[in-house]
């Protein structure tokens, strides 16, 4: 877990965020143990923002190494005096690829996990393609 953490920490460092000046790092693992991280990147439309979170996700998307079911772990981290969980659009995407045991972690102090809990907690009546079966 610490070197995810770190992951998400020197990501958190490259946010590019001039107009909120609110920086977020992430990292994520997959259950074949692969590691991708990601910042959030944010421009003057705020509706093409992308959050740290999806940004690794799509990374592990865009490698080839993350398909439904195939998200171990998420962790956020931001320099805040309390953790700050995902958004909306974020608990989503991390739904769309969790499995039953998916875990997140949310980092407010660099090197410390202030909290963890399973991806459900996030958004337990979600919708998704099990919906539609």
């Amino acid at each position: 877990m610490e070197e995810l953490l770190d992951m998400a920490w020197r990501a958190y460092d490259l946010a590019y965020c001039p107009y909120s000046k609110f920086q977020v790092g992430a990292a994520v693992e997959t259950i074949m143990g692969e590691r991708f991280s990601g910042c959030n990147v944010e421009v003057a439309n705020y509706g093409c923002t992308v959050c740290a979170e999806r940004t690794a996700m799509v990374k592990a998307v865009s490698e080839g190494s993350l398909k439904r079911g195939g998200l171990r772990h998420v962790v956020v981290a931001a320099d805040t005096p309390k953790p700050v969980g995902p958004c909306g659009s974020c608990r989503q995407m991390i739904e769309e690829f969790a499995n039953e045991d998916t875990l997140v972690h949310l980092s407010n102090q660099k090197g410390k996990i202030a909290h963890s809990f399973k991806h459900r907690e996030l958004l337990p009546y979600s919708f998704g393609p099990e919906n539609l079966l």
